[in-house]
């Protein structure tokens, strides 16, 4: 075929101005080879590519099937593990790519290199331990599904949205927009805060002189509604209800509520529920605390 090719080149217009001016190598039989290899292999890549992505699509949809994962937990399932061995097969194909090249272009004969990969395998892992710790912590972690891309998690301080789980690092992006990488071989304590379910938790301070029973009703009537409603009541598992009663001074009464929510909808249940108790105390006549207002200093 790239005889072929050759042939036809060579034959052209094009091909007898580039050996008119000297240029006919870029038409060589090598030259050609290795266009092909690579524009195959490209072709090749992305057809593998699709081909993994649909096969776990498949798999965690027949899985899901028979478990009780919520579509937020598959999607992030999905997400994670084609992000992960697209990684794997980037890599492969840039090895084959880079050993064809150096083979075809520049006469370079890997197999010698190969023949002694054990001896430089030695050599390299006692300098390449961390490398090989954090690929083997990158796996452990994917397997054992302590956190998918999209979760919002604190791990070593680093507290954000997982953007990306590679074969090295663990990449999030907190509040501030701020990107954290963090190498999987040094995770030791993982704090998932949308696994599973999340928890719609916040703390209200009413005047002392205001009726908690009356309060309580305000609060859980509040909660029943909203949870029942169509725009929220996939979000929510258990409605926003009275848990506790907290701190008690002079100025105020703490009053803790608590729901139950689907992973990663707690902040924004946490926000309408506030947005309503106002308005329902402000309609009932329920007074909030006061806090105290700071002394102005004034210098002479």
């Amino acid at each position: 075929m790239d005889k072929l090719i050759k042939q036809f080149l060579d034959s052209s217009t094009l091909g007898q101005w580039l050996h008119g001016n000297n240029m006919g190598w870029l038409i060589s039989e090598r030259i050609i080879d290795t266009i092909s290899v690579v524009a195959g292999s490209v072709f090749v890549y992305f057809i593998v590519k699709y081909l993994l992505s649909s096969a776990i699509h498949y798999s965690i949809r027949s899985t899901a099937k028979h478990r009780s994962w919520h579509h937020k937990d598959i999607e992030k399932r999905e997400k994670t593990l084609i992000q992960l061995t697209r990684s794997f097969w980037r890599i492969i194909i840039t090895f084959y790519v880079v050993a064809i090249i150096a083979n075809k272009l520049f006469l370079f004969d890997l197999s010698p290199l190969f023949a002694s990969a054990g001896i430089i395998g030695v050599a390299l892992g006692f300098g390449a331990q961390s490398l090989v710790k954090d690929f083997l912590s990158g796996i452990f972690i994917i397997a054992e599904n302590q956190y998918r891309v999209g979760d919002v998690v604190d791990i070593m301080g680093a507290a954000g949205t997982v953007e990306r789980v590679g074969t090295r690092t663990t990449v999030i992006r907190d509040s501030g927009g701020n990107v954290h990488y963090v190498p999987n071989g040094t995770i030791q304590h993982v704090i998932n805060k949308t696994m599973g379910y999340s928890m719609s938790r916040f703390s209200i301070y009413i005047d002392p002189s205001s009726d908690i029973s009356e309060v309580t009703h305000i609060i859980n009537s509040t909660g029943e509604k909203l949870a029942k409603e169509k725009a929220w009541q996939k979000k929510i598992i258990d409605p926003p209800k009275f848990v506790s009663v907290g701190d008690i001074t002079g100025r105020g009464t703490e009053l803790i509520i608590a729901g139950k929510t689907q992973p990663s909808d707690q902040w924004a249940v946490t926000s309408e529920m506030r947005h309503r108790l106002l308005q329902n105390f402000d309609r009932e006549g329920v007074l909030l605390a006061t806090l105290p207002t700071p002394t102005p200093i004034i210098k002479k």
